[in-house]
């Protein structure tokens, strides 16, 4: 280890098990949590802009794909820059990108912009800086905490990212009650500051790739993930039960047709599956998975299709929120052991690629999904588009779990590097 490996670091002192002893790390959480809660808010923002200009669900689909499309198409290269040139400076300027992108949604709002297609070309560029962002984000945790924090450091990944995901909406819900340009305002100056905190993370040490740029390196990640079946099973789980369960980019159709919420009844159904999913992080930040964790992951899987046929079947406010709850609590689990596998048992100099192989299977299971969901409501209609794509999900954790019984059985999550 190089001295500037924060496991090595004498002003660090022993191992505690607390990622935020590592200064790094907390600019790094800072940063991450608030360009997620602009996110969300923009989200919340785009999706009832769109559906207020259109009425149709096909659109709020074609919004997650818009954002799903760069990072499909440009995997190759994302995973080869995040490994090739210095990961926090990667998510500094893509952070600025992001908030121009905010920036020209409050210059098309007060221009009195009626049509759609102008907002789905400023969320092309938003998923291009995305992109680039999603494996230079993934890949940075390791360098910034040793093996030993990695769980816990996760485990505060993923309580940021939750509680973002419950206060962002809301407050994308609330701003646009207010004004649409009062929400792309706040992620613009958000975005803004998350991108100076990135500048102020100190260098970490980093197994850059020096060879070469060919075929080989760029392919590199994907072939890794294919002969670690473990790993594989992993993402792939995650990628078809959250495209076949996904039912983000419907909300604005439960809020305003089922349940009448209007926006701030949007922000709240938006931020449900947050508020299950941070306190389970927050759990596993202090009692993490010692046993059992592949199974543990195959049951909370089937858990999460079940909730969602419950939330797809319900017209009353409270059981829908409750139902929303409970898919996060589930979702969490297969998050965690997901993201555990990926950091400790992949090389640092692979990791930007292979985060980027799993960032595209998180994109198709979120942006892909959401346009799933849009597109089968357009056909048979919002309710049975969220129930079939429940059933299909429980249909997956047990395929899966007959598909893949290294990852079944799978019990520690310890690492190979």
């Amino acid at each position: 280890m190089t001295a500037s490996d924060p496991s090595t670091d004498p002003e660090i002192g022993p191992h505690t098990g607390n990622a935020f002893r590592h200064p790094g790390f907390t600019f790094y959480w800072v940063a991450r949590t608030l360009a997620h809660f602009s996110t969300q808010i923009v989200s919340v923002a785009v999706g009832w802009q769109i559906y207020d200009l259109t009425r149709d669900p096909l659109d709020l689909g074609l919004v997650g794909l818009v954002q799903f499309a760069p990072a499909l198409l440009l995997v190759l290269i994302t995973g080869a820059v995040s490994d090739r040139y210095n990961r926090r400076l990667i998510m500094s300027v893509c952070l600025l990108a992001e908030a121009l992108c905010a920036g020209a949604m409050i210059a098309l709002t007060l221009t009195g912009n009626q049509v759609a297609w102008p907002i789905f070309l400023v969320l092309v560029f938003f998923g291009i800086a995305r992109a680039f962002f999603n494996p230079a984000t993934q890949s940075l945790i390791a360098n910034l905490v040793p093996p030993e924090d990695i769980n816990n450091a996760i485990a505060w990944n993923s309580s940021g990212w939750q509680v973002a995901t419950i206060t962002g909406p809301v407050a994308g819900g609330l701003l646009y009650g207010l004004a649409p340009e009062a929400a792309y305002g706040t992620a613009f100056a958000l975005m803004a500051i998350g991108s100076t905190l990135m500048v102020l993370v100190p260098r970490p040490a980093q197994k850059t790739l020096h060879q070469k740029t060919d075929w080989e390196t760029l392919v590199a990640g994907f072939r890794y993930v294919w002969h670690e079946k473990v790993v594989l099973g992993a993402i792939s789980l995650d990628l078809f039960a959250v495209l076949l369960g996904g039912a983000t980019a419907l909300l604005p159709v439960y809020a305003r047709d089922i349940l009448d919420v209007g926006p701030w009844g949007l922000g709240l159904l938006r931020g449900g599956t947050g508020i299950g999913a941070v306190a389970v992080a927050i759990y596993l930040g202090f009692r993490p998975i010692r046993d059992h964790a592949g199974l543990l992951m195959f049951v909370f899987v089937g858990l999460f299709g079940f909730f969602t046929v419950v939330f797809g079947l319900s017209n009353l406010v409270w059981l829908s929120i409750l139902a929303l709850i409970l898919m996060g609590a589930c979702d969490m689990v297969s998050v965690y052991v997901r993201e555990t596998l990926i950091q400790l048992w992949t090389p640092d100099a692979l990791r930007g690629r292979v985060n980027a192989v799993n960032m595209v299977f998180v994109g198709a299971s979120n942006e892909l999904g959401e346009f799933r969901a849009g597109v089968s409501a357009a056909f048979i209609g919002a309710v049975p588009a969220v129930v079939v794509g429940g059933i299909g999900t429980m249909a997956v954790a047990g395929i899966w779990a007959f598909a893949f019984p290294a990852l079944r059985r799978a019990r520690h999550l310890t690492g190979r590097v």
